[in-house]
């Protein structure tokens, strides 16, 4: 890994736990909303994250040619990562693979008097519980801090490196 390997890899996991706080704060916006473009009731949405896969190419045909292991395999992990000058490992991280809305069913409430009342007098709300939501955003914002962090870890140790170099 590179000398800001690991500021990227945070940097990617805080911008994916962001569009996660932000995809929780529109469903507790939406948690009475009967009616959307689209028709019926808003649907509550999940992100769902993805592993970033390490670049594959030269790296790994130098280090099997040479009899190191190639990177990502067991016997790799071992051992310090291969670089050569002008060149940088991808650090493995997260990316939002996407965004998908929730399969639940609406939530059914008798209000004959709401505009968007059935001919039965029952109104389709969202499937979204407050405290499952608070429980997503305290994740994504514990998540967003640890990586900030270590953002924070890495610029003093980049710092006192160069301290270090000066003298």
């Amino acid at each position: 890994m590179n000398l800001f390997g690991t500021m990227e890899t945070s940097g990617g996991a805080m911008q994916a736990e962001r569009m996660r706080a932000e995809v929780v704060a529109a469903n507790m916006a939406n948690a009475e909303t009967t009616r959307t473009a689209t028709g019926g009731a808003y649907r509550r949405q999940h992100v769902v994250f993805a592993a970033d896969r390490p670049q594959t190419g030269f790296l790994n045909s130098l280090a099997g040619a040479s009899g190191f292991p190639a990177a990502g395999s067991l016997a790799a992990a071992a051992l310090p990562t291969l670089t050569l000058p002008g060149s940088a490992a991808v650090a493995p991280g997260v990316h939002i693979a996407q965004v998908v809305q929730d399969s639940a069913a609406p939530l059914k409430r008798y209000d004959p008097g709401h505009p968007d009342a059935g001919p039965d007098g029952y109104v389709s709300y969202p499937d979204i519980n407050p405290l499952t939501e608070m429980v997503d955003l305290m994740g994504a914002t514990r998540a967003y801090g640890l990586n900030s962090a270590a953002v924070q870890a890495e610029k003093g140790m980049i710092v006192s490196a160069l301290d270090i170099a000066k003298s």
